[in-house]
């Protein structure tokens, strides 16, 4: 019997609903369903008095999520779709996105296209799109202290964001380089749309093999974002005696002390999205963040300005 996933935000009633009618069209079909909750995505944020997170990234992978599943089908916002990735990539399982959220700017589906996007589904009239995913690490000597999957940046930063802070940043083989700044950002080319857009850096179409590094609020005008090859692992150090935070993806992080130092690399497991036309990059940024629309004149009075 071949097999799908359906990981769902089990805190909207909407998705909740919707997970039960894609349930019940796929067992109609001859599919066996194994339905779990994206919280298992969520990693949180880890309490520095305790115990850190000493697991690999393999652990978000739900019981029952194998190379054998067809695709899992994704129900909730663009914060559900990043714990998704987390679920699925380790093990290659295509995922279909469908937005039950906001602004769905990862989202392959919405909830008035249902009907069509299963009947594609299961006629095998579908593609994969594969995106960048980082592993990053928090290293204390030889330790690892916490792990997790990215799918779009990470974050380092003072707690609260109010200060100046130093980095020492070494990629790959290049000698390491200090960044004064508010803080810094690592972003693929999936995450150059979120935080780091926001912090001035360049949007990056998703099949570039590129990272990129942002600064937050740098302290010097020859500081700015920096785009190199996604095959150079990245490690950063905190030059401040002060602890820092750390956030990965907006819903994961831990506390970061001066003995510490990040690794962030390249997975060799991409997460994998399910498409069922043809991916037009331009397009989502012309929908969802405005970019490329044509200057139109405002009218005007009559009068000169």
């Amino acid at each position: 019997m071949p097999r799908v996933g359906l990981i769902v935000n089990d805190g909207k009633d909407l998705a909740l609903s919707t997970a039960d009618t894609i349930e019940a069209r796929f067992t109609a079909a001859g599919y066996g369903v194994v339905r779990v909750s994206s919280s298992g995505g969520m990693v949180g944020f880890a309490n520095p008095d305790q115990h850190l997170r000493t697991r690999g990234y393999a652990a978000c992978v739900p019981a029952g999520f194998d190379r054998d599943l067809s695709l899992a089908v994704v129900l909730g916002g663009d914060g559900t779709v990043l714990s998704a990735a987390r679920q699925t990539a380790p093990v290659g399982i295509p995922i279909l996105t469908i937005n039950t959220g906001h602004l769905g700017f990862l989202a392959e589906a919405y909830l008035h296209q249902l009907e069509g996007a299963l009947e594609q589904v299961l006629s095998g009239e579908w593609t994969v799109e594969e995106r960048t995913m980082l592993i990053v690490s928090v290293m204390r000597g030889e330790q690892r202290r916490w792990e997790v999957l990215c799918l779009n940046e990470m974050a380092l930063h003072r707690e609260p964001l109010t200060s100046m802070c130093h980095f020492e940043i070494a990629i790959g083989r290049h000698a390491p380089v200090d960044i004064a700044a508010d803080g810094v950002i690592l972003a693929t080319p999936t995450g150059s749309t979120a935080y780091a857009l926001s912090a001035g850096g360049p949007v990056i179409t998703p099949d570039c093999p590129v990272l990129q590094l942002t600064p937050i609020a740098p302290h010097s005008l020859a500081s700015r974002a920096l785009v190199f090859s996604d095959r150079e692992p990245v490690t950063v150090f905190p030059a401040t005696p002060e602890r820092l935070m750390m956030v990965v993806d907006g819903s994961a992080g831990c506390y970061i002390w001066p003995e510490d130092r990040i690794l962030v690399r390249r997975s060799e497991q991409p997460v994998r999205f399910v498409r069922l036309a043809n991916h037009e990059f331009f397009q989502v940024l012309r929908n969802k963040l405005g970019w490329g629309l044509p200057h139109v004149a405002k009218p005007g009075n009559g009068t000169a300005p």
